[in-house]
């Protein structure tokens, strides 16, 4: 559940309508957790929730859940005649694809390095700088006086900053899933082709669906 990039009200309603999916999933027998969320702009608002949702007739109670939520109440940050306020529910794979590391996306350098170290160290290419070319990521180890011993560890920790940076990430990539969908160009319809449609739908009643959700 997001609120994509709305405004500090929809984050408020991912807040409420979160509260909301609980209270109703528990009546029906169902295990809810709240496996990650994304803070929002504003105490006690969430960008995104992420939920597991198990038990009996889960696929159904996650069905009715998805699509476009519409939470009606009044603004609590401002004077506004405006009363629905919208977010987005929908499937997401908690598995994300990891950033794999091999040391073959790496480059390294030898560069020298100031400071002490003795004669060896400053005048030898002894330090190494590694960029992980796929993230963009650098790191320079000057620690030890070998350029192996250096390499190695710079090795290490472009690994462990990469598992870091995908660890923080996580609660954020279904956020950004939601918040900026794939876009499609539409394309536009012959008018011959359509003539003859909108002649034949001319004056048949306009339908609409009311999906609010109501505090």
């Amino acid at each position: 559940m997001s609120a994509g990039r709305g405004p500090s009200e929809c984050a408020w309603a991912v807040a409420s309508l979160a509260r909301r999916l609980e209270t109703t999933g528990a009546r029906q027998g169902l295990s809810i957790r709240r496996l990650e969320s994304v803070p929002g702009p504003r105490s006690a608002t969430f960008l995104s929730v992420l939920f597991d949702i198990t038990g009996s007739g889960a696929a159904e109670f996650v069905a009715s859940w998805t699509g476009t939520l519409c939470w009606q109440a009044p603004s609590p940050y401002r004077t506004v005649g405006r009363k629905n306020w919208y977010v987005v529910s929908a499937p997401c794979a908690v598995d994300a694809p990891v950033t794999r590391f091999a040391a073959a996306d790496v480059e390294v350098v030898a560069i020298r390095t100031g400071g002490p170290g003795g004669q060896h160290r400053n005048k030898a290419s002894t330090a190494v700088r590694a960029t992980h070319r796929p993230s963009g990521i650098v790191v320079v180890v000057d620690t030890e006086r070998q350029f192996t011993q250096n390499r190695r560890l710079a090795l290490a920790r472009l690994r462990q900053r990469l598992e870091r940076g995908d660890e923080a990430a996580r609660p954020h990539r279904c956020h950004r899933t939601l918040a900026h969908p794939r876009r499609t160009r539409p394309r536009q319809p012959h008018p011959r082709r359509t003539a003859g449609l909108s002649a034949r739908i001319r004056g048949l009643p306009e339908t609409r669906m009311d999906l609010g959700w109501r505090p």
